[in-house]
């Protein structure tokens, strides 16, 4: 269970995941060793799940953003496994979920520009003989960047 505590806690982290044991306890009015032994509760319970650094995709050459949705041919459990063993080869496909609806897979990837994105489709994701079809669609602008979840 979690108390209004560890929520502000979370969220602090999910602002600023670099903030020390000292910080956190200053924000939460708490001691830094009764803010630190939050935070290793929350890690060992798999609630914080990890750490890591949000990348500007345009700075690293990365000029095409998209989301390519997949349908399988067929749906049997060899086919699935087979297509997200390919999913997880393949740096330009960052997420990947399984959706309900027409497309089985929705895909977001990144990609130096539309020709590295036209050989990802057209040489990677449709030649995999447990693909149907793919739609894509690409990225004008990102109104709002991936935020924190709500605690």
């Amino acid at each position: 269970m979690l108390d209004a505590m560890d929520t502000r806690l979370l969220a602090a982290l999910q602002k600023d995941a670099h903030l020390t044991a000292h910080q956190l306890g200053e924000l939460l009015n708490l001691s830094a060793s009764q803010a630190g032994r939050r935070r290793q509760r929350l890690e060992a319970e798999g609630i914080i799940t990890g750490y890591s650094a949000r990348l500007d995709a345009a700075r690293l050459g990365l000029q095409v953003q998209g989301f390519v949705q997949v349908q399988l041919g067929t749906h049997g459990p060899e086919q699935s496994a087979a297509f997200a063993r390919l999913i997880h080869t393949r740096a330009e496909i960052t997420s990947a979920w399984t959706m309900t609806g027409e497309a089985d897979y929705l895909l977001r990837v990144y990609c130096e520009d539309l020709p590295a994105l036209n050989r990802l489709l057209h040489e990677v994701i449709l030649p995999h003989p447990a693909v149907a079809r793919v739609h894509s669609q690409i990225v004008m602008d990102q109104l709002k960047r991936d935020a924190p979840l709500p605690t």
